[in-house]
């Protein structure tokens, strides 16, 4: 049966209808479902949400003090308890004392892993005042120091540190520099609330750990951090104040085994347990790890690595083949840990200070390429 022209039109029309009506319907029902949560909201409110845990107690969570038990130990939930909920970043500084001009690199990459991974807290870097004065008796030295006086402006430019040029705190002979400039001079820095010293030469892997340091509560001078009970700390927490810098330079006279003995009797020690991802450690801890140690865990999460081995000079140094590979841990995890971190400093020294590796000292007798230290 053919449909007429009326009963067409009729058709459109309500499909017309009917369309518009449905999308009224709907375009009130959103309307209406949006004010029934509105309403609900204001009469029911959500619960306030619950707070995280502060980046200082994050970092913090893990193995700190001696395990359980032991006479050392600290524990998680009482160091925590005592940290500061603010840190005043203007009074807390990572600082580096550099008396030898070897050092001087270590310094600056240090400062540059800073500024990389963006710690807010100052960077400090002391140097001996006669280095402004371009003065040194050989041609070596003069290269050295010219060196030296270069990546000291680099750290200013490019990563922020505050230079500051100290006079000898020591009268002693020309060769004992260290003497000259000991670390408990860093108890003059009033200015800062807390300063963290490095020990060369290391590695920053996660600054943020270390940051944490700078809200630990402590009524000690110095506060070092160690993986092991022997041996200079890699790491010292120092609380500036007048009191305490004339003291101690009244014990020292110079005599610089008078300030090993005095850092002993006015330090707290703080041995870390070997764990997977320790806030500070050293190379040689790596000959002694569990079965369970993951390299990658270490090598991403630890807070500052200090290369130090025994049979090797220091990680400036090209090693030769023989002496490096009998210098590994066994193989496994720990040896390609102990392997890239060689390889991590050797890599940021070129990058931060254009320095290739320091030929070997003639000790070690002649020296070999860099590129034959991995085993084939």
């Amino acid at each position: 049966m053919l449909l007429t022209s009326g009963q067409i039109s009729m058709t459109i029309s309500s499909g017309i209808i009917f369309i518009f009506t449905s999308l009224l319907f709907l375009s009130g029902y959103v309307l209406q479902q949006q004010t029934v949560r509105s309403l609900q909201a204001a009469i029911h409110p959500p619960p306030p949400p619950v707070p995280s845990a502060s980046p200082s107690a994050i970092a913090l969570a893990r193995p700190f003090g001696h395990p359980p038990g032991s006479n050392g130990y600290v524990s998680y939930q009482k160091l925590l308890g005592g940290l500061a909920p603010d840190i005043d970043w203007k009074k807390a500084a990572y600082v580096q004392l550099v008396t030898a001009h070897m050092t001087v690199c270590n310094a600056v990459m240090i400062f540059a892993e800073l500024a990389a991974q963006k710690s807010r807290a100052q960077r400090v870097l002391l140097y001996p005042k006669m280095w402004d004065q371009n003065i040194e008796h050989d041609r070596s030295s003069a290269l050295e120091l010219e060196r030296s006086m270069r990546l000291i402006r680099v750290a200013a430019v490019r990563y922020g540190v505050v230079l500051a040029p100290i006079e000898r705190m020591m009268d002693v002979g020309e060769g004992n520099m260290e003497a000259a400039f000991p670390l408990s001079g860093l108890l003059s820095l009033t200015r800062f609330d807390h300063v963290v010293y490095l020990r060369p030469s290391g590695l920053i892997i996660d600054s943020s750990i270390l940051d944490t340091l700078f809200s630990m509560p402590t009524n000690a001078s110095f506060t070092s951090f160690s993986d092991s009970s022997s041996g200079l700390p890699p790491l010292t927490l120092i609380i500036p104040s007048k009191a305490a810098f004339y003291a101690a330079m009244a014990t020292l006279r110079g005599d610089l085994s008078s300030e090993s003995s005095y850092l002993r009797s006015n330090t707290h020690f703080l041995t870390l347990p070997s764990t997977p991802a320790p806030i500070v450690s050293r190379t040689s801890y790596l000959h002694n790890v569990s079965e369970e140690f993951e390299s990658d865990i270490f090598l991403s999460q630890a807070g500052y690595v200090q290369l130090l081995d025994e049979d090797i000079k220091g990680p400036e140094y090209n090693i030769p083949r023989d002496v490096f590979l009998q210098s590994r841990p066994q193989p496994g995890e720990a040896r390609t840990a102990w392997e890239e971190l060689y390889e991590m400093y050797r890599t940021r020294r070129m990058d931060v200070c254009g320095l290739d590796l320091e030929p070997m000292p003639a000790v070690y007798g002649p020296e070999v390429d860099v590129v034959d230290r991995v085993e084939t």
